[in-house]
């Protein structure tokens, strides 16, 4: 299997042998299939967040819930993704969206990489037609349960549990999007946009393993991966194997499920509480 995250390099020698995904998605409601229209790397098909990478939104699973696996492959065979292809998917967000995409595929053992620095690193042309794939047949695989984390395991101290989200909102000090303001009791503050540099590429590997391990996520306990509503926690998760970490588990609900739940604690303030 191809490594997490790949070099534009990389890609640029493998245009037409693998298949590529702009997942450009926007919380304000800007629309992600608008900017792919509006430029994509050439080849590139558009795969919606809301479209076959999620669920539909309640209190039991958060605001983006993980699809159906038919639901899932429904979505891979209309994009024109087929069993035996390896995938590069990109943003405009440092890969903090396509994260999810590329989470999704590689625990359901298909070959998946984030493209490193995302549509501003691509060195060409840019396309504007809107790619129509031929549908392929793609197989519905169950998600893997060694690689998800339950409200309950979020809650056990036995895991170390990481918020992918931005400091403020794990210190409460707002929240727009969900009921309640903090963070999950005993988590640590591990933003996801972290794992980048100014340029927007991932750090190196071994600053990056230092980085989750001074976090507490050094392969001795389980790690949990959460973030708003289970989206941007892949971006921790990719990173953490892209470092050579073992591989953690994502709370697919997040703050959106847990924020939800009365009887759930919060916590405020800087530290994990």
């Amino acid at each position: 299997m191809i490594p997490p995250v790949v070099s534009v390099e990389w890609l640029a020698h493998r245009i037409g042998q693998v298949r590529v995904a702009d997942a450009r998605w926007y919380l304000d409601g800007r629309s992600g299939r608008d900017a792919y229209r509006a430029g994509h790397i050439p080849g590139a098909v558009h795969v919606d967040l809301d479209r076959g990478l999620s669920g539909p939104a309640g209190a039991a699973g958060g605001r983006h819930p993980l699809p159906a696996p038919a639901v899932f492959a429904e979505a891979m065979g209309r994009a024109g993704i087929a069993d035996g292809d390896t995938v590069v998917a990109y943003d405009d967000a440092g890969g903090t969206i396509a994260a999810r995409l590329v989470w999704m595929l590689r625990v359901t053992g298909h070959g998946a990489a984030l493209l490193d620095g995302g549509l501003a690193a691509w060195p060409g042309a840019l396309e504007r037609e809107d790619a129509q794939p031929a549908r392929t047949a793609f197989t519905a695989r169950p998600w893997p349960a060694d690689r998800l984390a339950s409200i309950e395991d979020a809650a056990a101290r036995a895991h170390v549990v990481l918020d992918a989200r931005a400091p403020a909102r794990y210190r409460g000090e707002g929240e727009a999007l969900d009921p309640r303001a903090g963070h999950i009791p005993g988590a640590v503050s591990l933003p996801c946009r972290g794992n980048l540099d100014a340029g927007g590429r991932f750090l190196p590997r071994a600053v990056l393993r230092r980085r989750f391990e001074e976090a507490g996520a050094s392969g001795a306990r389980p790690v949990v991966s959460y973030c708003g509503s289970g989206v941007t926690a892949c971006h921790n998760l990719l990173a953490m194997e892209y470092a050579g970490l073992p591989p953690g588990r994502l709370f697919p609900g997040s703050w959106s499920q847990w924020s939800r739940a009365a009887e759930r604690p919060v916590a405020t303030g800087d530290t994990p509480g």
